[in-house]
């Protein structure tokens, strides 16, 4: 199963807190295909711009030491990001759920509006 992981689940792998279950600690640490959209790299940016996230300040070097698959925000992407039921605001999120409905990924997310479309899912 390839994965992508939400915001949130990338801060508490890189802040090794047992938020995380053992089964998404192994996959994160050994699983070869784990994406890593560029939207979330964006959104932690402006949290720590905003003050609103005190780091991590070296998270690009983080990412890429950490071999997660880069994956970009395509035109499909977007459209399908648009096009999903307003139930969840945060663009962001939509984003995530929209790329591993294209990307015929499983998310990785706790959040309970992610939860609500039809997107495969996997709890931390």
């Amino acid at each position: 199963m390839s994965l992508l992981l939400d915001t949130h689940v990338v801060l508490w792998w890189f802040a090794a807190e047992p938020r995380l279950s053992d089964e998404v600690k192994a996959r994160l640490d050994h699983e070869p295909d784990v994406h890593l959209s560029a939207v979330t790299l964006w959104e932690i940016a402006i949290k720590q711009a905003l003050g609103k996230l005190a780091g991590p300040e070296d998270l690009l070097e983080r990412i890429r030491a950490a071999g997660f698959v880069e994956l970009p925000i395509r035109h499909d992407h977007a459209v399908a990001a648009g096009r999903l039921p307003l139930i969840h605001r945060d663009p962001f999120d939509r984003m995530l759920v929209a790329q591993a409905n294209c990307e015929g990924l499983t998310l990785v997310t706790a959040d309970p509006w992610c939860q609500k479309y039809d997107v495969s899912l996997l709890a931390p």
